[in-house]
């Protein structure tokens, strides 16, 4: 289950080359909160997702919660990011709980020296690891950011290196546009297909954007053996 939860972060990189003609709402031009609903293939919520986004003096800060109260092992983590105003990655915190058991660890970016440095801040005597970077590393929740950044300015998103606790590799591919129901009415979206490849897992997965000036993601789809798992918009 691990790679999914990893997934559910890593799920929204990529779209569209189409100007938004919608107000200037929403990340890069304001704070933002979106809210999702995690949905199992027959549609039955089972969770919820919060991302959230604050300008700061010198640069973002990132958040998300994920709570999936299941009924043996629930989940409930939280990530925080910090970036300049480059969308470079600064800091990285991780808090998953599952069930009884919480681990929380840390990353922080050194840019200029080409070294993240990974830490378990709880439990105490947790592990350390270096791991080799660019100039402009990102964490994975950045990269996230970074990538509407650029889709709302006409380009792709570079693939690469994104850190989630360990490297992965994200390639993203621009398909074209799809229509999806949202909130029973059709709409017209920038479908992209994304793929994650990281020491233990390589998954693919579709992330579907608003044509807005923000590059909205409404749905995201991971594919699982009986169907789809989704994260839908709900505002």
């Amino acid at each position: 289950m691990t790679s999914f939860f990893r997934v559910l972060l890593l799920a929204s990189v990529s779209a569209s080359l189409l100007p938004g003609a919608d107000p200037l709402t929403g990340f890069p031009f304001a704070d933002e909160t979106l809210r999702y609903s995690v949905k199992l293939p027959l549609g039955m919520t089972f969770g919820s997702a919060t991302l959230t986004s604050a300008k700061q003096e010198n640069g973002w800060s990132f958040n998300m919660t994920l709570d999936l109260p299941l009924p043996i092992v629930p989940i409930a983590d939280k990530y925080a990011a910090a970036a300049s105003k480059d969308l470079c990655g600064g800091t990285l915190t991780r808090t998953m709980t599952h069930g009884v058991r919480k681990v929380t660890e840390k990353t922080e970016f050194d840019n200029s020296a080409g070294q993240a440095h990974r830490q378990t801040m709880f439990p105490l005597g947790g592990g350390k690891s270096d791991i080799s970077i660019s100039t402009c590393a990102k964490d994975a929740l950045t990269y996230l950011y970074y990538s509407r950044r650029e889709m709302g300015q006409g380009r792709m998103p570079i693939s690469g290196q994104v850190l989630f606790g360990s490297g992965y590799d994200v390639k993203v591919v621009y398909t074209g546009a799809v229509e999806i129901t949202v909130k029973e009415k059709p709409v017209t979206t920038d479908h992209v297909n994304v793929s994650v490849k990281g020491p233990a897992s390589d998954v693919s997965f579709e992330v579907f954007y608003a044509r807005d000036a923000a590059r909205t993601p409404l749905l995201v789809k991971i594919p699982v053996s009986v169907g789809a798992v989704s994260l839908e918009l709900v505002r």
